[in-house]
């Protein structure tokens, strides 16, 4: 049984990734400082509680569980909070990815798999977004993840180390199975926050912009569902395992879907009403982002089955429920 070292697996799409790497042979390994993450979503293999900045923590980890190859999701991933805490962020997903990957060149630990993000691409000019669109992030924590795209590319000029990059668009829903979902404190997103308001958990939804130009007025984003991510890593481990050449690859629906839509979405699957409080637009949001995932379909065989917004919406309601 190979073992994959998962750091971040603890958190929303590391503990799903967990479960599809264990439903397809592998023996996942946890590895994650808890500050973010839950200790109950780890469930399919050992854990191993550590800071991805501790080289010793990792050296041991991987030589105690003969790790194989690594998916890196360990990150802090507020965009607002990056501006604010901009040495927070490189601290953390700059610096601890680097001393992930120092380790791994060390321990020969060849394959990683790095979940990077849609916002290396910045405020693209026209969609949908593919691989050859242009990276210039605009946030802090847009750069963490293009620099990490950086780090991969000159550990493997230096030890060989082969790696996937995955820039996924907005993680959306539940495992349909009900074990796991989307617990973040403070949430930002907008399907569990629409889920929350519609529950009376929270007072109201915010909704910002209603002056795009939009077939609502409201900005589009592309929702592609997280078991359809955790997924995407395993193909990509095993296309590691087989030989592929370091890229990137684009995760997505291909399909935008506004904001009001998702909110009459969440009303049409719970029954419930949304109570929506409208404001102004925030600066920097894009009109509108949604993705090619043309080259994943290709190269990985990646079939994305859950990502239509009903089921997105009708998994993430379901745990919610149970919260």
């Amino acid at each position: 049984m190979s073992s994959v070292l998962v750091t971040g697996g603890a958190g929303y799409i590391g503990s799903h990734t967990a479960k599809a790497l264990a439903a397809e042979g592998f023996q996942p390994i946890v590895f994650d400082n808890l500050f973010r993450g839950h200790r109950w979503a780890v469930k399919y293999g050992p854990f191993v509680e550590g800071d991805i900045r501790d080289a010793e923590a990792i050296r041991s980890a991987m030589r105690e569980h003969q790790i194989e190859s690594i998916i890196h999701f360990a990150a802090l991933a507020y965009v607002g909070e990056s501006v604010e805490q901009p040495g927070l962020y490189f601290s953390n997903n700059v610096e601890g990815l680097r001393t992930v990957l120092q380790v791994a060149s060390e321990e020969g630990v060849d394959k990683v798999v790095f979940s990077s993000s849609c916002t290396t691409y910045g405020n693209p000019e026209r969609v949908p977004i593919d691989e050859s669109f242009p990276q210039s992030a605009v946030s802090p924590y847009g750069d963490t993840k293009l620099i990490g795209e950086h780090l991969l590319r000159w550990f493997e000029t230096s030890s060989g180390t082969r790696s996937v990059a995955l820039r996924y668009f907005n993680a959306s829903g539940a495992d349909p199975d009900g074990e796991l979902g989307e617990d973040h404190d403070p949430e930002t997103h907008l399907i569990p926050n629409a889920i929350l308001a519609a529950m009376g958990r929270i007072p109201s939804l915010s909704l910002f912009g209603t002056d795009y130009p939009t077939r609502d007025g409201t900005n589009v984003r592309d929702y592609v569902h997280v078991s359809d991510l955790a997924s995407a890593h395993v193909a990509s481990l095993r296309y590691l395992m087989e030989g592929g050449a370091s890229t990137a690859f684009n995760l997505g629906s291909e399909t935008g879907s506004s904001v009001r839509e998702v909110i009459s979405m969440v009303e049409s699957v719970s029954g419930k009403a949304v109570p929506v409080v409208e404001g102004p637009r925030r600066a920097g949001d894009a009109i509108a982002l949604y993705a090619s995932a043309l080259k994943a379909k290709n190269d990985l065989g990646w079939n994305p089955v859950h990502s239509d917004l009903r089921t997105i919406c009708q998994t993430a309601w379901r745990w919610h429920s149970t919260r």
